[in-house]
């Protein structure tokens, strides 16, 4: 697994008490519903895209291909974006994906 951004570790370190809390509220969403691990790794992919937060897409963008999920999956997340978020949007997440693609096969 890649490095966490220092600002989400420096957060965790100082807040513990919080960054556990949050750990254990993710935890029961996940196990709550009937989706499986792919597609909830999707779907929070998804999210990230459409609320632009690149940090977060390529957070889950290095979790899905950890998971086995293919480039070609995610990248079909991305061209989903397009005909509700709109071309720059799909573009931009294209460009976060390469951005971690590119630096997983160096």
């Amino acid at each position: 697994m890649s490095e966490l951004p220092r600002s989400y570790q420096n957060f965790r370190s100082e807040f513990p008490e919080i960054a556990e809390a949050y750990d254990a509220l993710g935890q029961q969403i996940h196990e709550h519903g009937p989706l499986d691990d792919k597609t909830r790794q999707l779907v929070k992919l998804a999210f990230a895209i459409g609320a632009r937060l690149e940090g977060a897409a390529h957070a889950h963008i290095r979790r899905s291909l950890e998971m086995g999920i293919s480039v070609e999956e995610i990248k079909h997340v991305a061209l989903l974006a397009m005909t509700t978020l709109g071309f720059p949007t799909t573009v931009s997440a294209y460009t976060w994906i390469e951005d971690i693609v590119k630096d997983q096969s160096s």
